[in-house]
This record gives C-alpha cells, sequence and structure tokens, in this order.
C-alpha cells in the first residue's frame, strides 16, 4: 500500500526584517528581493526559471538552512571543495514538518566532489558497491536514484537533468514518483519539460517580480519546446536568415 507523503519542509520564510539592504548579492535577485514565504508541496515543487533568475541560489539556500552541505550529498557531508555559496540561508526560516528517514541534496556542478568524497569515507556500499567515479555521469545519477535515495525522505535536487538523456529524464520521472509513493517529498530547480510534467507538482516560475505559480503548459519551457518540435523548419528560416 502506498503511503501518502508528509510536509518535511511546509515553508520557506524569508526574514526581511534582519536584511540591511536589498541592493547587495543575493538580496537584489528579483526572486529573493520579492520573496516573502514559499509553501512548498508535500510531494514535489519545481523551481524553474532562466538562467540567472536565482532558482540554484535559492535551493541552495534552502539546502543549507536545512543543514545539508553546501556542495551537496546528506546531511553527514562536510566537506569544502570552494566556498561559493552566498549568506541567503542565514535569513530563510524553514517551515518543518515530521522528520524525514532519508535527505540528500544533489547539485550535478558538484557531482565529482560527492563522489569523490563517498570513495573517500569508504561507503559506496550504500550506492551500489561501485564506485560513482567508474560510472557515467548519468549512471552516477540513476545510480543515487535507485540505489541511495530509500524513500520517506526529503530530497533536493538542482539540475540533475544535466546528467540525463531524455530516455533516463523519463526513467527518473518513473523513480521520482515511486520515492513519492514512499512518502518522499522532492524540490528540484531544473530547465527540463520532462521533469516538470509530473503531474502532482507544483510549479515555481522565478521571474522579475518574483516567484508565481504556474501551470505546466504556461511556463516558458513548455511552450519553447513545443513550438521547436511542432515548427522546426520555421524557427530555422527565422535563424538562417538573419
Amino acid at each position: 500500500m502506498s503511503v501518502l507523503p508528509r510536509h518535511f519542509a511546509a515553508r520557506v520564510t524569508l526574514l526581511r526584517d534582519k536584511i540591511e539592504s536589498f541592493d547587495d548579492y543575493p538580496f537584489s535577485v528579483p526572486v529573493v528581493r520579492m520573496l516573502d514565504t514559499i509553501e512548498l508541496h508535500p510531494k514535489m515543487t519545481f523551481l524553474v526559471g532562466e538562467n540567472g533568475s536565482g532558482k540554484s541560489t535559492l535551493l541552495e539556500a534552502i539546502a543549507v538552512a536545512l543543514e545539508f552541505n553546501a556542495e551537496g550529498g546528506s546531511r553527514n557531508f562536510n566537506f569544502q571543495t570552494r566556498p561559493s555559496h552566498s549568506g541567503l540561508h542565514e535569513f530563510l526560516r524553514i517551515g518543518k514538518g515530521v522528520r524525514p528517514s532519508d535527505a540528500y541534496f544533489l547539485r550535478a556542478e558538484s557531482m565529482y566532489n560527492v563522489a569523490t568524497t563517498i570513495d573517500d569515507l569508504g561507503v559506496d556500499y550504500a550506492y551500489g558497491g561501485r564506485s560513482l567515479h567508474a560510472q557515467s555521469h548519468g549512471e552516477s545519477f540513476m545510480t543515487l536514484l535507485k540505489t541511495r535515495f530509500a524513500g520517506n525522505g526529503l530530497y533536493l535536487l538542482d539540475e540533475p537533468e544535466a546528467a540525463l538523456s531524455p530516455a533516463r529524464q523519463i526513467e527518473a520521472l518513473q523513480r521520482f514518483h515511486e520515492l513519492v509513493r514512499k512518502g518522499s517529498q522532492f524540490v528540484i530547480a531544473t530547465h527540463s519539460p520532462i521533469l516538470m510534467a509530473y503531474p502532482d507538482a507544483l510549479i515555481l516560475q522565478c521571474t522579475a517580480a518574483g516567484l508565481r505559480p504556474v501551470r505546466y503548459e504556461d511556463t516558458e519551457h513548455f511552450r519553447v519546446t513545443r513550438d521547436f518540435l511542432l515548427h522546426r523548419d520555421k524557427v530555422f528560416d527565422i535563424l538562417l536568415e538573419h
């Protein structure tokens, strides 16, 4: 019997009265400047938006506020290759529900560093018994999903599609659903119109006016991909003409 997920992280609130100036990064980023409180979906929340819109910055700050390592991994990971995260997490209050029995923060850009730490710690038994460095980027991500993510967990993923082919993205969706049915909650920053198509989800779009909920069909990612696939020849006629 499937288990309906409960909130592990229910909401994210920016402590605006503690911020001295919204002219400095990261508070100058519109998605942060306009932020008050985000209500997270108990199953799946997507943060979407253009490059530089602040979705990864916000996800990273949420992760660090939840006591994850800034470069990714479980809450037991505390390595630091190069300090690059902002101090935004210090100004976030996370409304927490029940405590998850599993938790993980995945960043596509620091996956190599996480894999190295796993090797150094000698805990590859939890990742299928094979070093992630001995696998392709996509294989290592799917190994994480299938062997390390156990369910009843809180999983924060930053652009996981960077490692995955379209077919593997669909496979990842299937695994996401299995984990949701085991009581898990996801918060995912993504550009992928495949991943954000998950039917029972909240999509929050990062815009110049801040975060706003949006229907899947109204995301720029869906519209641009659909229009390109349906009118490819016309698009290239315009592009090549200029």
